[in-house]
């Protein structure tokens, strides 16, 4: 079939976007499609091309960080130490006004760095921390905001399984773009607890000390610390051996793995029930993202193949404006999709289309990948479809309603924002600590 390349694009891209918006399964959005498109626009023959894209991503070695991270993630989940730090949390922030809620964030932040997940963040703190705070008197807005705010940063604090897949579907080193997370990802957290301490000093009522009667010892505040210490040295275990060029990322989640399993021997919970639902959650993880990528990379054939991609490159080429104008006009269209569509999805349908731009426009690629994934964290904060607003919802906490949700995030969805522009105009944010990785 003969069409005009830009009407083709138009339609392509229409059709998906559309069916993703209706709520069908991104894997049989991009799968059927790919296979219609072959099929209508070069005939039947061309449909078998679809098993080169199928297998080019989950074939690649990038992915064997992805069971290794998802299973030392799943492992720490189950270890208990969740409540562990947040009792650790309790005993040495309780006493600060709106220190409950600057604790979450912190504890939030390091969970974060152990399981990349913003989910698990955010549903853990969520069962542990609301029932304190509210006891305590906090503010219902201060307590909806900090808790989806803290596991927002789930996939910006290494290692991310996000990063992960935006490493893999561009060629952005992993190692790198972990590494480049750790300052923006340090200052959005250090962001979220100034704001709710200043809030709580202006505001006492927001966020009220404990009475001192029901303050703990620092004998009792030094063993909680020594309980918790575990899964942070592991974190530190990791992303050091990356940084120092001792272990490439796939080695460092394997040995990440087994760091977790041993943390949950010291909690004592790992158990043959325990150890069963971590593989089985893993598993079904990893099937589910290969299958993600694997028919992400059949869409990408497809695009690849009809000349999207390079038609599209061309026009914003073509452009007489600056390279940052065209990577603002990115961002803020995949900012839009965030507010509709998850991350990972994103990720895979985009990143393919827009890298190749970005390295013709001699943008730094890497300094683009991170604020790329910062971009999808503000998108799934952000009303009315972000995802992490709906995984606080999904604890039906009688009285919390999703205008509540909105409300209370807004502060937190701005702080985000504003490090991103940070980052935006001083690239060395996320670059100066990458360079200085040994090679």
């Amino acid at each position: 079939m003969n069409i005009d390349i830009g009407l083709l694009t138009i339609i392509i891209l229409g059709i998906m976007l559309l069916l993703l918006l209706t709520g069908l399964p991104v894997t049989f959005v991009l799968l059927s499609m790919s296979a219609i498109g072959f099929w209508v626009l070069r005939g039947l023959p061309a449909t078998s091309s679809l098993s080169i894209g199928f297998f080019s991503y989950i074939t690649k070695d990038i992915f064997i960080a992805l069971p290794t991270f998802i299973f030392m993630a799943t492992v720490l989940e189950v270890s208990g130490l969740g409540a562990a730090m947040y009792d650790m949390m309790y005993k040495w922030m309780a006493g600060l006004r709106g220190g409950l809620a600057m604790g979450t964030v912190a504890i939030s932040t390091v969970m974060a760095a152990m399981t990349g997940s913003a989910a698990t963040a955010t549903l853990t703190m969520g069962l542990l921390a609301y029932p304190e705070m509210k006891k305590r008197g906090y503010d219902k807005r201060m307590i909806i905001g900090a808790i989806p705010a803290g596991g927002s940063l789930g996939p910006l604090i290494p290692p991310s399984v996000l990063m992960i897949i935006v490493a893999a579907v561009s060629v952005i080193s992993i190692g790198k773009l972990f590494i480049a997370g750790i300052i923006p990802g340090l200052i959005t957290a250090a962001g979220y607890i100034a704001y709710i301490g200043i809030r709580c000093w202006r505001k006492p009522k927001m966020g009220p000390p404990i009475p001192p009667e029901e303050r703990v010892s620092w004998g009792e505040k030094f063993k909680s610390l020594r309980l918790s210490i575990m899964p942070i040295i592991l974190i530190f275990l990791v992303l050091g051996l990356i940084y120092l060029g001792v272990a490439t990322p796939s080695e460092a989640g394997g040995i990440g793995a087994v760091g977790a399993l041993i943390c949950a021997a010291v909690y004592k919970n790992l158990t043959f029930k325990n150890l069963q639902r971590a593989t089985t959650t893993a598993l079904g993880i990893t099937v589910m993202l290969m299958w993600l990528l694997a028919t992400g990379g059949c869409f990408s054939q497809l695009i690849g193949v009809l000349g999207v991609q390079a038609y599209l490159r061309d026009l914003l080429l073509a452009l007489q404006v600056s390279p940052y104008v065209i990577v603002i006009g990115i961002l803020v269209l995949v900012l839009i999709l965030g507010m509709f569509i998850d991350a990972t999805p994103i990720a895979v349908i985009f990143l393919p289309i827009f890298y190749p731009i970005i390295l013709a426009l001699g943008v730094d690629l890497l300094w683009f990948g991170l604020l790329f994934t910062m971009d999808l964290l503000v998108g799934i904060m952000t009303p009315p479809f972000g995802m992490v607003l709906f995984y606080f919802k999904g604890l039906n906490i009688p009285g919390v309603t999703m205008m509540d949700i909105y409300r209370a995030i807004i502060p937190f969805f701005l702080i985000m924002m504003a490090v991103m522009v940070l980052v935006f105009f001083l690239p060395e944010l996320a670059v100066w600590l990458p360079n200085m990785m040994i090679k």
